[in-house]
This record gives C-alpha cells, sequence and structure tokens, in this order.
C-alpha cells in the first residue's frame, strides 16, 4: 500500500509518498481502508521531533490518528463490526496508528459507526479533536448545567467542538477568539465571546466553574486562574501541569489538571448521535489531496485554522 512516511524530523518537506507492506488484522482488530485522514497540531509538532515523537521509536514512522474509512477486514474475536461498516476513530493513540496510509489496523473497539449525515472528510475531522473535548468536559471536568464554562481558542480543531458539547451539556459557554469568528462561534452556541487580540480575559468574565485552555501560554493559564470560581477547574491541554502552576492554583484555591485524549469508541458512538442530533456540527476548514500533506501541515502551523484540515487519501 502507500503511505506518507517520514525518514528524518524536520520541516514539511520530510513527509514524502513510500509503498509499504499492507497491515493484516490480528485477533480483535479490523482492516480498515482510510478515506481521509485528519491533520492535527500533534501531527506537526511529532513531525519536527517534538509531540510525541519519543512514543513513536526510531524513525522512518507514518503520522496521523484520525481516520474515516470502510472495514475491509476482520480478525478473530471482533463482534462490534463487520466488514463494509463506514467507521471512524482516533486508534493507538498515542502509540502510531499510521492514519497517513491506504489502510490501517487496530482494535475494534477503538473505531465507531461514521456519523450517518457525515462524509468521511467531515468524520475525519471528529476524532481526535472531538474525543479532546468531549472526555475533558464529561469525564475528568463532569460538566452539569448552568455552569460556566471558558474555552481558550474557541475556533479551533478542539476549542469548537468544546463550544458545542458544553452547550449541550446545558453551561453557559464563553470563548476566546479573535474578532472575526465571533459571529461563527455564537452559531455554535457561544454565550459570550472576547477578543483575547484587544480585551484582557480577566477584565471581560468571570465566576467560572471550568477552563479549558486549548494555547497554554503563560498569558492564557494566568488568566485561567484569575477568573475560575473558588473550587474552579483548569484543564491545561497543551502545557500540562508545572510545579509553579500547581503552587498559583493552591494559593488562589483552584483546582488544575492536564490532559491527553485516549482512544474510545463507546464515546466516538455519542459523539456520532449528537452529530447526528444536529446539536453538534464539524467544521472542516480546508481538504488536501494526501499527496499535499506538506502544505497540510504548513497550514496547521499557521495557527489560524478554523475548525480543522483533512486529508482526503486516493
Amino acid at each position: 500500500m502507500r503511505a506518507i512516511s517520514q525518514k528524518e524530523f524536520g520541516g514539511p518537506e520530510v513527509l514524502q509518498l513510500v509503498e509499504v507492506d499492507r497491515p493484516e488484522p490480528l485477533p480483535t482488530e479490523v482492516l480498515v481502508r482510510v478515506h481521509a485522514a485528519g491533520v492535527n497540531p500533534v501531527d506537526a509538532k511529532t513531525r519536527a521531533g517534538g509531540g510525541i515523537a519519543g512514543v513513536l521509536g526510531e524513525l522512518p514512522f507514518i503520522l496521523g490518528w484520525d481516520v474515516s474509512g470502510v472495514v475491509e477486514a476482520v480478525g478473530h474475536g471482533v463482534h462490534t463490526l463487520k466488514v463494509g461498516d463506514e467507521v471512524y476513530g482516533m486508534p493507538w493513540f498515542p502509540r502510531a496508528a499510521s492514519a497517513y496510509a491506504e489502510y490501517v489496523t487496530a482494535p475494534s473497539r477503538h473505531f465507531a459507526r461514521k456519523p450517518a449525515n457525515l462524509d468521511h472528510i467531515q468524520a475525519a475531522a471528529l476524532p481526535l479533536a472531538g474525543l479532546t473535548a468531549y472526555q475533558i468536559l464529561t469525564a475528568l471536568a463532569d460538566v452539569q448545567k448552568d455552569q460556566r464554562v471558558l474555552i481558550h481558542a474557541a475556533a479551533g480543531g478542539v476549542g469548537h467542538l468544546a463550544v458545542q458539547f458544553a452547550k449541550a451539556l446545558g453551561a453557559h459557554v464563553v470563548g476566546t477568539a479573535s474578532a472575526g469568528k465571533h459571529e461563527w462561534l455564537r452559531e455554535l452556541g457561544a454565550d459570550e465571546v472576547i477578543d483575547y487580540t484587544t480585551t484582557a480575559v480577566e477584565d471581560a468574565t468571570g465566576d467560572i466553574d471550568v477552563v479549558v485552555d486549548l494555547i497554554g501560554s503563560e498569558t492564557t493559564l494566568g488568566q485561567s486562574i484569575k477568573v475560575l470560581k473558588p473550587g474552579g477547574l483548569l484543564v491545561a491541554v497543551p502545557s500540562g501541569t508545572s510545579p509553579e502552576l500547581l503552587e498559583s492554583a493552591k494559593q488562589a484555591g483552584v483546582r488544575v489538571s492536564s490532559y491527553l485524549v485516549e482512544p474510545d469508541g463507546h464515546a466516538l458512538g455519542e459523539i456520532a448521535e449528537l452529530v447526528e442530533s444536529g446539536a453538534v456540527r464539524v467544521e472542516v476548514e480546508q481538504v488536501f489531496p494526501w499527496t499535499e500533506v506538506a502544505d497540510a501541515h504548513r497550514a496547521q502551523e499557521s495557527g489560524r485554522t478554523k475548525g480543522k484540515l483533512v486529508l482526503e487519501v486516493n
């Protein structure tokens, strides 16, 4: 099969189309023919030698975790899926899923049936970003009706889904984004939107129960602690926690946690139900032929993506 591989760390130009052996499913695994693969910030960071490059082991390796495609074969013991099922998932993370390829294999329960109202391009934009937002808001923060949730970088891949999930949970949603994205975020359900380029967050809102910080800068982390109510929770996604952050949170009487997404076919099924009901939609800003993966990574690294970028695997 064909795949996008890299033999060295570096810029987007290190990504090359190669021929590799097609994987075969082991017991409890499925073989999925990939129709589309999402592009995430962790992809670009890992390609350059950061991110989770250390988890993937020795080069060469194949990037990508977001998958949407069709089951082509099933291993012994698979009972949840069958050949011909349209599925989507984020298999193996943080180990290699090798989604930038024509085929992937993974445990069947790392996948769920694709939302019926989405094509493969749209579905491939959902798994990693969707699971990150959904797991944080439900499993970690346990967001309840009428709680106030602040989402930094609300217009990004994870952010725009977090806005919608928080709204579906009954929360009052506050998001930060540049002014040009405010109307769109309100359409998604944001109750308040703050232009971080002109307004200090702590001057515009407060009494927050949960902050989902998808930026992780010293500025946003500091702002988050200031706007949280006593006992509130800050989830520091890209930066994680540090002794200094933990101490600042302790002094302010708030909680802080890091978070790393994990494969979760059950949650993907719940997300699919929300999408099919119309409560959640996914924004795909741009689709790239997978042979133009370097351009996709350059767009991802611009830091100005509205929603998600997707590779069409052909």
